[in-house]
């Protein structure tokens, strides 16, 4: 079997996109991607990611990019109350939480936003294949990061008809809600 033909079911996971550590999983090595890419059979995305162009077009691909050039990071705020089909928000960038002990050697495309934090496992789950914070915790995200009241209602809205979170989880989007508004008020203040 060819390093192709046994890359093709990971980049199918993968949502067309491959990694060095993926063609050792199959016995191949990252110098042979660099060799498929000048031969045309691969595209290459960014250092150490590379693109199958029969899977090219996947809507999520930018997605997995993002976590493939953070290891451990997850899909997270706007990203996840857009992902998690919550409300009518169109981010302008792909949002990612990485861990803080996460070393950025190279520079942040625009089209991303990194932000630093440790999740609890209680506050991660998939999506297609992608790690992406919880729906409580997106909203929780949306209410810190002030993405908007309207958004914020939308989600919660969601969430409840589609019984997404359980009682301690709306508890605690209350509890992010009562935060900001105290926050607000103290602004207000002076």
């Amino acid at each position: 079997m060819t390093l192709y033909r046994a890359l093709l079911p990971r980049a199918t996971d993968q949502h067309g996109l491959v990694t060095p550590a993926d063609a050792a999983e199959v016995g191949g090595t990252g110098l042979l991607l660099v060799q498929m890419t000048r031969r045309g059979v691969l595209e290459r995305v960014a250092r150490g990611i590379y693109r199958v162009p029969e899977l090219a077009g996947d809507p999520l691909e930018q997605h997995q990019e993002a976590l493939l050039r953070f290891p451990g990071a997850v899909l997270s705020h706007d990203t996840a109350l857009d992902l998690h089909d919550l409300c009518d928000i169109n981010p302008a960038t792909i949002h990612i939480t990485a861990p803080g002990r996460l070393r950025i050697r190279s520079e942040v495309p625009r089209w991303l936003t990194v932000h630093r934090g440790v999740l609890a496992d209680d506050d991660l789950t998939t999506h297609q294949g992608l790690a992406i914070v919880t729906p409580a915790r997106a909203i929780i995200e949306g209410i810190e990061t002030n993405v908007g009241q309207r958004f914020i209602d939308e989600a919660r809205f969601a969430a409840a008809q589609r019984r997404l979170l359980s009682t301690r989880e709306e508890q605690a989007v209350e509890r992010a809600l009562v935060a900001q508004r105290l926050h607000q008020l103290d602004a207000a203040a002076g």
